[in-house]
C-alpha cells in the first residue's frame, strides 16, 4: 500500500496511528505529496487533491482519514479500533466525528491565517475557535469515553490534541481542561503516538 501524506496533517497522523496500532505500518509506503501541485499526480487517484489518500495493493485510491482508517481496520493485524455494531460503536464513531470537526475547525483558522491580511476575517476565526472550544468542553466533559479499550475515536482525540499542539500552543488549551490534559500527557507517549509526532 502507498500513503499519500503531508508530515504535519492530523488526519494523515490519524491514519499512521492506526496503522501502527494494528501492526500494519511496515505494509504502508509513505510517500510525501504536496497538495495543489498538479504535478504530484495526486488528482488522478483523489479528485479532492487532498491527503491522505491511500492506494490500496489492488490499486484502489481511499479517501480520507475515516475511510482508510477503517479500511485498514478490515486487513489481518492487531486488536480492531472499530467496535462492532452496537452502543460502543455508535460512541467511537461520534467521538472521531467530534474530534474530526475540532481539526476542521483549527485547518479553517490556518487557511484563513494564509490569506492575506486584508483580506482575513476575524468573526470567521472566532467562529471557528468557538467550535474548537465548545470540542474541547465536549471531550472534556465525557472523559469515560476515553477509558477502556482503545478505539478509533479515542486515536482522533489524540491527534486532534497534539495538532492544537502544533499550531495553536499560545491558545493553551489545557488551562481550562486540565482534566484532558492529564489524560493526554499519558496517551501522547503510546508507541504510536511517539513515533508519529510531527515536525515542529
Amino acid at each position: 500500500m502507498k500513503l499519500r501524506h503531508s508530515p504535519t496533517s492530523p488526519y494523515v497522523r490519524k491514519v499512521l496511528v492506526c496503522a501502527a496500532e494494528r501492526g500494519l505500518s511496515e505494509s504502508i509506503e509513505l510517500v510525501v505529496t504536496k497538495t495543489g501541485d498538479p504535478e504530484s499526480g495526486l488528482r488522478a487517484e483523489n479528485p479532492l487533491d487532498k491527503v491522505p489518500t491511500l492506494i490500496a495493493d489492488d490499486g484502489m485510491a481511499l479517501y480520507d482519514s475515516p475511510v482508510i482508517c477503517e479500511y485498514l481496520d478490515h486487513l489481518p493485524g492487531g486488536p480492531t479500533l472499530f467496535p462492532p455494531a452496537g452502543a460502543d460503536r455508535w460512541q467511537a464513531l461520534r467521538l472521531q466525528a467530534l474530534a474530526d470537526g475540532l481539526l476542521d475547525a483549527a485547518l479553517a483558522c490556518i487557511m484563513e491565517s494564509r490569506r492575506p491580511e486584508d483580506e482575513r476575517s476575524a468573526g470567521f476565526v472566532r467562529l471557528q475557535k468557538g467550535k474548537i472550544s465548545r470540542a474541547l468542553d465536549a471531550i472534556s466533559a465525557d472523559l469515560a469515553a476515553l477509558e477502556g479499550s482503545l478505539h478509533i475515536g479515542i486515536i482522533t482525540v489524540g491527534c486532534a490534541l497534539g495538532y492544537l499542539d502544533l499550531r495553536f500552543a499560545d491558545d493553551n488549551w489545557r488551562q481550562d481542561h486540565p482534566a484532558l490534559d492529564a489524560w493526554y500527557a499519558g496517551f501522547s507517549q503510546r508507541p504510536s503516538m511517539m513515533d508519529t509526532m510531527p515536525p515542529a
